[in-house]
């Protein structure tokens, strides 16, 4: 199918190829009739994907603050390989659209295949032929509203959670500023509410038409004539509402807000205005200011918007699928009008063309819509895959690779981490082939066969796994498919490289072990890196052969997690430690040549930081200080190791050295923080190659994931778990 996509980097804009997305639970595919670019939002991300790297820069601040906390955790070149591989990658426009229902996904009960739904969201209401959606992002479209009109339901879900916000009651008078797209549904919705209407933009077409759709007058924001309606209508009091719709970089509407508001009146921001308040206009008046968070309740959180969870209507009346619904039905009933609002229809295929004129002046335009193609063949179905027969006498070797032949490798997930920290080792490295990648989201798969020279990119996993010639299944998914797609690869014949954690509960981990028992396939990796880096791995050299317990303490700084991460999703994703804390595990016991005994797990309140004790067959303890509240610049990872009158330390990959009766010193500053996924990546690719052993064998990879669940199940319990030992 094909998606109109925006390179960051380069400010390129193309009709990309990409493949066509499943059609998950809990949501439906709809097949595009109309989508509305948005003038406002849409072309401030084209415009600064045209500007410099400094000017972007300088354009997003909070982003620059990030990278260069980056950069002190874990170095400049792993810094500049991830800022990169975003920038220079495909992304997404749209996020309002009208289209057919073409499959629905397990669970969905309220549309049916053939039905009309307005969609919404910039990553699932997107110009793109077809999009997956999941149910709070769509809404049926009532009887009679033509598709070009309801392709408006999200930036009319927008301009209505924004007149919410301002709370209007019948008779009261408001003042919009900027009658973009935004401001002119919000005229309507407020004249629709009984609500007198001011409205004030530099441009006099938009101001004739604000007054055609319901204004009471409009002007020049610099305009006397402006101050003296407001005067007019209000007694002199000022207005009871501002609604801000406007972009630039301008200050001078929050300023006239402030001279034209009355006192103790609100104040709503809808657009990405510049906001320097001028503190006496407003402390005075004591002005209420409010932000209106795009589509309504229920934006951003996942469990809303990705889990299908809705607010109980007696606790939150107005969501954002609720909002959507309630445009719509205003439209339909004629109480709004966006037909006056179209400016432009413009054919999918000519989306670039319509983006350039937009973005040079040639089209001047309030709102512009694509017109897709009409189909009528059915929804593309995964095709049948017959799982192949499986070995049930036991784990057995893989056989060796015939002489020259590449090895053939899978990737299912292309995120951050599969992109920065493991494809780029992967692209340059001789006797390997990227066979296919598999991901949830078609542009995903794209990007990464664009960068990466995948032979072929899908959204169809079943597509890999009955492919004979793929060798090895790469799993880097959420950590909550991770046992679940190890186990289906497992079965289906493939070696498996699943990044960690391998499992999230006891059930997962016994489920893909009993996945090794039925295949007799125990080709299994996980991504503990840490013991392959190459200054972890001379310093274990150097300290050299032990005669006594040892005593290892590992601080992890580990640092605050940022607003809408992933792994805060702890119903879903699991803890943060049952996420990460396999690695620190598994480089104890590396360094100490076992597996461990028992665990045992304090946590401060919240369970913010955690401490956790290993003990281990020969009287060697470990334990591991996972810190959540530390500095940010202070180095992530330290490590101290005593046996025997001798010191091992490591400082963040950086340096190492081993203290005894004679000192070594790691020689030279490393060019970057080496973790050793270079190193581990060749060692898995070798014995995929041969039919070698696997680099770590599969006793200890599972006693560290079941040693990290026993983290949790200690907390809980209050006392020591003891690790049954593998037989």
């Amino acid at each position: 199918m094909k998606q109109v996509v925006q390179n960051y980097k380069s400010g390129e804009l193309a009709v990309l190829d990409v493949p066509v997305p499943g059609c998950k639970p809990g949501g439906v595919l709809v097949r595009s009739a109309f989508s509305l670019i948005s003038t406002g939002t849409e072309m401030m991300k084209v415009s600064e994907a045209g500007m410099s790297m400094l000017g972007k820069a300088r354009s997003r601040p909070d982003q620059v603050a990030k990278v260069m906390q980056s950069v002190a955790v874990n170095g400049v070149p792993a810094t500049y390989r991830k800022v990169m591989g975003k920038l220079d990658s495909y992304t997404p426009l749209g996020y309002s659209l009208c289209g057919v229902v073409e499959q629905v996904g397990a669970g969905i009960d309220d549309v049916k295949a053939g039905d009309l739904v307005a969609c919404a969201g910039n990553e699932h209401a997107l110009h793109a032929e077809l999009n997956w959606v999941p149910k709070n992002l769509y809404a049926p479209v009532p009887d009679g509203l033509a598709p070009r009109h309801a392709a408006f339901g999200t930036v009319g879900s927008i301009a209505m959670q924004g007149v919410r916000q301002g709370e209007p009651q019948l008779g009261e008078v408001a003042l919009v500023i900027g009658l973009g797209l935004i401001g002119q549904l919000v005229v309507q919705l407020l004249t629709a509410s009984g609500v007198r209407v001011v409205g004030v933009d530099p441009d006099p077409a938009r101001c004739e038409l604000a007054e055609r759709l319901g204004a009471a007058a409009c002007g020049d924001p610099s305009s006397a004539a402006v101050e003296a309606v407001v005067a007019e209508l209000t007694d002199g009091h000022g207005v009871d509402q501002v609604y801000l719709a406007a972009g630039g970089g301008s200050n001078q509407p929050v300023e006239l807000a402030a001279r034209l508001c009355r006192d103790r009146g609100r104040v709503v921001d809808i657009g990405k205005c510049r906001l320097d308040l001028p503190w006496n206009a407003y402390y005075e008046k004591e002005l209420d200011v409010r932000f209106s968070r795009s589509y309504g309740p229920g934006r951003y959180d996942p469990e809303y918007e990705l889990q299908g969870r809705d607010y109980p209507i007696g606790y939150v009346r107005w969501t954002e699928r609720r909002n959507l619904a309630c445009f719509l039905d205003l439209v339909a009933r004629g109480r709004v009008d966006v037909e006056p609002l179209i400016s432009h229809v413009a054919d999918f295929d000519d989306a670039v063309e319509t983006y350039q004129r937009l973005k040079d002046g040639d089209l001047k335009a309030v709102a512009v819509l694509f017109r897709y193609p009409e189909h009528t063949a059915d929804a593309p179905q995964a095709p049948a895959v017959a799982v192949p027969a499986v070995r049930a006498n036991g784990p057995v070797a893989a056989p060796g690779r015939a002489a020259g032949k590449p090895v053939r490798l899978a990737f299912v997930g292309a995120g951050n981490y599969a992109t920065s920290m493991l494809l780029p080792h992967l692209a340059r490295r001789d006797g390997v082939e990227l066979s296919t990648v598999v991901t949830t989201t078609a542009l995903s798969a794209a990007n990464a066969q664009r960068k990466f020279g995948f032979a072929q990119a899908t959204t169809d996993l079943d597509a890999v796994l009955g492919d004979d010639a793929v060798d090895a299944v790469f799993v880097v998914t959420r950590h909550s498919s991770h046992a679940e797609l190890t186990r289906k690869a497992l079965l289906a014949g493939k070696t498996v490289f699943v990044e960690k954690p391998l499992a999230l509960t006891g059930d997962e981990l016994a489920d893909v072990l009993a996945a090794v028992e039925e295949s007799g396939n125990d080709r299994l990796q996980v991504g503990f890196n840490r013991r392959f880096a190459p200054l972890l791995q001379e310093a274990k050299k150097q300290f050299g052969a032990r005669t006594g317990p040892a005593s290892l303490r590992y601080l992890v700084n580990a640092g605050r997690l940022t607003h809408g991460s992933w792994y805060l999703q702890q119903g879903t994703e699991g803890s943060r430690f049952a996420g990460e804390g396999g690695h620190f595990i598994d480089t104890a016991s590396w360094l100490l040549d076992a597996d461990p005994d028992s665990v045992y797990a304090v946590a401060t309140s919240g369970n913010e930081d955690l401490q956790v004790v290993l003990r281990y067959p020969d009287g060697s303890t470990a334990t591991i200080s996972y810190v959540t509240t530390g500095a940010p610049g202070f180095p992530k990872e330290t490590l101290d190791l005593a046996a025997d009158g001798k010191v091992l330390r490591l400082d963040d990959f950086v340096r190492a050295s081993v203290y005894s009766r004679k000192r070594w010193v790691s020689s030279r500053l490393p060019k970057a923080r080496d973790k050793g996924q270079s190193a581990e990546l060749a060692a898995f690719v070798r014995a995929v190659r041969t039919g070698g052993p696997m680099p770590v064998p599969l006793e200890s990879l599972t006693a560290t994931t079941a040693a990290t669940l026993a983290v949790q199940a200690g907390l809980a319990a209050g006392a020591p778990v003891t690790l049954a030992r593998a037989r």
